[in-house]
C-alpha cells in the first residue's frame, strides 16, 4: 500500500524583548548560566507575574502578519507538568482562549504556490535549557540546567496538518523565519534556539482523508534537521505499517549523529497537562483600535516585496528570493537602485561579489552604505578601474568603510591603458616566456591569455586587458 505523510508544525519563537515576559530579568543570549534569574522566573513562593507589554505587541504584530484573527480577550492558563527545565512545575501558557485563531501563510513551493493554514497563535513563557553530558538526551550520564532562558517570551505558532514532506516543512519554516525578521519581533536564530520546531507526522493511505496515529519529533533546531528528521520518520512509519505493525503515539528525539529518530516517551494528551486559568493574571484585553494601530505598523511583507522587485527591477524569481531574504539586504538594494539606474549591473554585483565579500568579512549589509557601492560602480563604469581592482576595493570598502575613490587616489590604483606604460611590460613578458610566444604563433590561443595574465600580475591587475591583447598581437 502507498502512504502519504501528513505533517503539522508547532513552532516556538522567542520574542526579541529586552526583558522576560513576566519579570524584569534580561533576555540577553550568552550570559553565564543562571545569572539572568530572579524569584519571579524561578517560581519562588510569594512572587507574582507581571505581563510584558512589548511582548504582547510583538505577538499581535506576528499574528496580524500571519493573517490571524486577533482576539480582543485572551486568557493565560497554567500547563502543569514537571521537567527539570521548568522550575515552577507548570508553564504559563494559553489554552482555550489564545491570543489569535486561524491565519495562513502563502508559500511558493516548487510545484506551485499554496496557502498553508494555521490553527492558532498564542503567548507563553520559555522553559530553561538542559545541557546534557553524553552523546544525546537518551544516553546522557547527567544533565545540567540553565534557567537564564526560563521566562523569555515565547510565541507558539501551530499549523494545520497541511504539509506533506520534510522539504515542504523546511520551506514553510524558511518563509516564516523571513517574515518574522521583516516585522522585527524576533532574531529567529535557530542556532541560538530562538526559533525551534516540534513536528507532528502521521501516515495515511494515499487517497484517504482520515489521519493516522502521529509521532511528535521534538526540538528541531535547524532547517536541515527538520527535513531529514521528517523524511526519516515517514520512512520508519511506512516500514512498520508495511510489516502489518501499529504506530504508537509517541514523542521522538532526532539524533543528528545517527540520522535517526529515537522514541523518548509515550505522547501526553491535553488532559495530562491539567490546564486551568492562571489565577495570578487577569484576562488580556486588547482594544480593537490598538490592534488596528499595530496593523498599520506592519511593513511590506517579504512575499509581496519579492513580487514587486521582480516587476520593478526585472529580477528573476530566484534573484528576488535572495534579495529579500533579509529586509536589510532588500533595503540596501532599493536605496542603491534609487541612484544607480543600471539595475541589471547592480543586481549582478550585489548578488555576486557583495554577498560573497560580506560573508568573508563577517559583516552585515546594514553596516555598509549604498553610496559607497555606487561610487565603486561609477569608477568601474567610467573605465577608471578594471574588474580585479574593483573587487579588491570592494573587499577593503566592506572591511573598513573607506571611500573607493579615495583609495584609488591614495594607492594609485587607476587603470593603466597607455601604450607608453604597457609596451615595455609586454616586451619584458615576451622575452621571459619564449615557449608561450611560440605556442601562440602555432595557433594556441590560450597562450595569449597566459601572457596577458603575466602583465596583469606585474601591474596588480591595473592594466587594460584589451590594450594588452592588441600590443601582444602586434609584437608577436
Amino acid at each position: 500500500m502507498e502512504y502519504e505523510a501528513i505533517i503539522g508544525l508547532e513552532i516556538h519563537v522567542e520574542l526579541q524583548t529586552r526583558s522576560k515576559i513576566f519579570c524584569g530579568c534580561s533576555t540577553a543570549f550568552g550570559a553565564e548560566p543562571n545569572t539572568n534569574c530572579c524569584p519571579g522566573c524561578l517560581g519562588l513562593p510569594g512572587t507574582l507575574p507581571v505581563l510584558n507589554r512589548r511582548a504582547v505587541e510583538y505577538a499581535v504584530l506576528a499574528a496580524l502578519a500571519l493573517n490571524c484573527q486577533v482576539q480582543e480577550k485572551s486568557v493565560f492558563a497554567r500547563k502543569n507538568y514537571f521537567y527539570p527545565d521548568l522550575p515552577k512545575a507548570y508553564q504559563i501558557s494559553q489554552d482555550e482562549q489564545p491570543l489569535a485563531w486561524g491565519g495562513y501563510l502563502e508559500i511558493d513551493f516548487p510545484e506551485g504556490s499554496r496557502r498553508v493554514n494555521l490553527e492558532r497563535v498564542h503567548l507563553e513563557e520559555e522553559a530553561g535549557k538542559l545541557i546534557h553530558a553524553g552523546d544525546s538526551i537518551i544516553s546522557a550520564a547527567y544533565s545540567l540546567v540553565d534557567y537564564n532562558r526560563a521566562g523569555v517570551p515565547l510565541l507558539e505558532i501551530v499549523t494545520a496538518p497541511e504539509l506533506y514532506s520534510g522539504r515542504e516543512a523546511r520551506l514553510f519554516l524558511q518563509e516564516l523565519r523571513t517574515l518574522l525578521r521583516y516585522i522585527g519581533v524576533s532574531d529567529v536564530k535557530m542556532e541560538e534556539g530562538s526559533l525551534r520546531c516540534d513536528a507532528n507526522i502521521s501516515l495515511r493511505p494515499v487517497g484517504t482523508k482520515e489521519l493516522g496515529t502521529r509521532a511528535e519529533v521534538k526540538n528541531l533546531n535547524s532547517f536541515r534537521a527538520v527535513e531529514q528528521a521528517l523524511n526519516y520518520e515517514a520512512e520508519r512509519q511506512a516500514m512498520i505499517l508495511a510489516r502489518g505493525g501499529e504506530i504508537i503515539q509517541s514523542t521522538c528525539h532526532w539524533d543528528d549523529s545517527r540520522k535517526a529518530t529515537v522514541v523518548m516517551r509515550l505522547k501526553e494528551g491535553t488532559a495530562d497537562y491539567r490546564y486551568f486559568p492562571e489565577p495570578d493574571l487577569p484576562p488580556l484585553i486588547l482594544e480593537r483600535s490598538s490592534i488596528e494601530a499595530l496593523k498599520e505598523r506592519l511593513p511590506e511583507l517579504p512575499r509581496q516585496r519579492r513580487r514587486r522587485l521582480q516587476e520593478q527591477y526585472d529580477l528573476t524569481a530566484e534573484e528576488a528570493a535572495v534579495m529579500t531574504d533579509s529586509c536589510e539586504m532588500a533595503d540596501f538594494f532599493e536605496k542603491a537602485a534609487a541612484s544607480y539606474p543600471d539595475y541589471r549591473n547592480l543586481v549582478n554585483w550585489v548578488l555576486g561579489d557583495l554577498i560573497y565579500q560580506l560573508r568573508e568579512a563577517g559583516k552585515e549589509v546594514a553596516q555598509l552604505s549604498p553610496a559607497l557601492l555606487i561610487e565603486l560602480l561609477e569608477l568601474f563604469d567610467a573605465g577608471e578601474i578594471n574588474r580585479p581592482v574593483a573587487k579588491e576595493l570592494l573587499a577593503e570598502m566592506i572591511r573598513s568603510g573607506a571611500s573607493p575613490r579615495q583609495m584609488v587616489r591614495q594607492r594609485g590604483l587607476g587603470k593603466i591603458s597607455g601604450r607608453e606604460e604597457l609596451a615595455p611590460l609586454v616586451e619584458q613578458v615576451i622575452a621571459e616566456n619564449p615557449d608561450a610566444v611560440e605556442n601562440y604563433r602555432k595557433g594556441k590561443k590560450k597562450a595569449l591569455a597566459f601572457l596577458v595574465g603575466k602583465v596583469m600580475a606585474l601591474t596588480r591587475g591595473r592594466a587594460d586587458p584589451q590594450e594588452l591583447n592588441r600590443l601582444f598581437e602586434e609584437k608577436i
